[in-house]
C-alpha cells in the first residue's frame, strides 16, 4: 500500500516514517468510514491509551526522583487527559489526514476533540505496532517534552482549586451556570458562569462544559486570589 502526498507529509510531521503504511491508514480511519472491507481505529485508540500512559509514568518518574504518588497523579492525569491529546493532534495536523465519513465531515469532525483524541491515541498505537515500545516512546516523548516541562502548572484542577478555596473560607462549593450556548448544533460554544456563595462570579467560554466550566474557576480563583 503506497501513502497519499497528505500521509507522506504527515508522517513528517510526526517525526516518524511506517514501515508497514496500512497500520498508519487504520489508525487515521474514524469509525463513520469502516466497512466489511476497511477497518477503523477504535481498536487501536484502546492500544494507545495504554502506550502513552506507561510512557508518561515512566517520564514523570525520572523528571522528579522526589515526587509523592499523589504529587505525581495529577500531572499523569493532565498529560493523559482527552484535551492534551487533541491539542497534540492539533500541532501536528491529524485532523487534516483523517478518514471520516460524510456524517462526521459535516459536522465537523476533523475539529472534535474526542475525536482528535481518540485518533492521537490510534496514532501512538500505530507506531508501537509498526516499530515496537521504544519507536512510540520517542515519538510521544517529542511531543509531549514541552508539557512535561511545564505539567505542574496544569496539574492543578481549577474546580478542585476553587472548591477548596471556598470551603477553606466556609463557603458552599461554587455553583456552576450555563448562561448561554450559541453556534450550530454539530460546533456549540458554551458561556458557563462560575458562582461563589459571596457573590463573586466569572465567565468563560469553550466548545464543551467542562472546558468553559474549568475556565470559567481558573479565571474566578485568579480573581478571588487577589483580594
Amino acid at each position: 500500500m503506497k501513502l497519499s502526498n497528505e500521509l507522506k507529509a504527515f508522517q513528517g510531521r510526526l517525526g516518524y516514517e511506517f514501515t508497514t503504511p496500512a497500520i498508519l491508514v487504520r489508525a487515521v480511519t474514524h469509525s463513520s468510514m469502516s466497512s466489511s472491507t476497511r477497518d477503523d481505529n477504535q481498536r487501536q485508540e484502546f492500544l494507545g491509551d495504554r502506550v502513552l500512559g506507561l510512557v508518561m509514568a515512566e517520564a514523570l518518574l525520572q523528571a522528579d526522583v522526589s515526587a509523592s504518588e499523589g504529587q505525581l497523579a495529577p500531572r499523569f492525569n493532565a498529560l493523559v487527559r482527552k484535551e492534551t491529546c487533541a491539542a497534540v493532534a492539533r500541532d501536528i495536523g491529524l485532523g487534516d489526514v483523517l478518514k471520516l465519513g460524510r456524517s462526521e465531515m459535516i459536522s465537523g469532525g476533523r475539529r472534535k476533540e474526542a475525536l482528535l483524541a481518540d485518533a492521537m491515541e490510534a496514532v501512538i498505537a500505530a507506531v508501537y505496532q509498526d516499530a515496537g515500545f521504544e519507536a512510540a516512546r520517542d515519538v510521544i516523548l517529542r511531543h509531549w517534552a514541552a508539557r512535561i516541562q511545564t505539567v505542574e502548572a496544569d496539574a492543578r484542577d481549577p474546580k478542585t482549586a476553587l472548591q477548596e478555596w471556598a470551603q477553606a473560607r466556609g463557603q458552599k462549593p461554587p455553583a456552576y451556570v450555563e448562561v448561554a450556548r450559541d453556534g450550530p448544533d454539530h460546533a456549540p460554544v458554551f458561556t458557563i458562569e462560575a458562582q461563589l456563595e459571596d457573590g463573586h462570579t466569572a465567565k468563560a467560554k469553550a466548545p464543551s462544559k467542562r472546558q468553559a466550566e474549568q475556565a470559567a474557576a481558573k479565571d474566578l480563583l485568579e480573581k478571588v486570589s487577589t483580594l
